[in-house]
């Protein structure tokens, strides 16, 4: 079961990198989704945060293409995609150093005015940038919003993505990050 669940929520974070749907990814499909959250929040790539985001999903390839062999250029099927992120970040206890960064960029730019919370709005904007329905942002914000309060705070979005990318609980709040699976 835990199985079947971790790759079921791989494959959803694979679909968020191939967007244009050809089957395989390649490190210009990570940077794009990088690129499409920066221009959710109008950011520039090369300002102090862009640049932390980009760095970040680059160091992402690199840690999934060098458990592949280490040809930063391949094409990287949906499977070779489940092995590489179990071995790197599930398994290869690399998710803290190497994962975490890059969950806590893309956080810290929904909260845009610095006060630790992300509004639905804001939220929204995410996760428009991963191909998430529309209707699927209300459900996943009211999952994640543990307090009711009606906001998240950013360490609540980065305790989620990793109960989504290396959690094997089913009953993990975080499960719902890009809504019902």
């Amino acid at each position: 079961m835990a199985i079947d669940l971790l790759n079921h929520k791989l494959d959803r974070a694979f679909d968020h990198i191939d967007a244009s749907g050809r089957g395989v990814v390649e490190r210009e499909d990570l940077l794009g989704l990088g690129a499409r959250i920066l221009v959710g929040f109008g950011e520039s790539p090369t300002s102090v945060t862009g640049s932390s985001l980009v760095d970040s999903f680059d160091g992402i390839w690199a840690a999934l293409s060098g458990t592949l062999g280490g040809d930063t250029d391949l094409d990287m099927s949906r499977e070779d995609f489940r092995k590489a992120m179990t071995a790197a970040f599930v398994e290869g206890g690399r998710y803290d150093a190497v994962f975490r960064p890059a969950v806590v960029a893309v956080a810290e730019l929904c909260d845009g005015d610095r006060d630790g919370l992300i509004g639905r709005g804001e939220f929204r904007t995410m996760l428009a940038a991963f191909g998430t329905a529309y209707d699927d942002v209300d459900v996943a914000f009211d999952r994640l919003d543990r307090t009711g309060r009606g906001v998240l705070t950013v360490d609540e979005v980065v305790l989620a993505a990793e109960e989504f990318y290396v959690g094997d609980d089913p009953a993990a709040v975080g499960n719902w990050l890009y809504g019902p699976l």
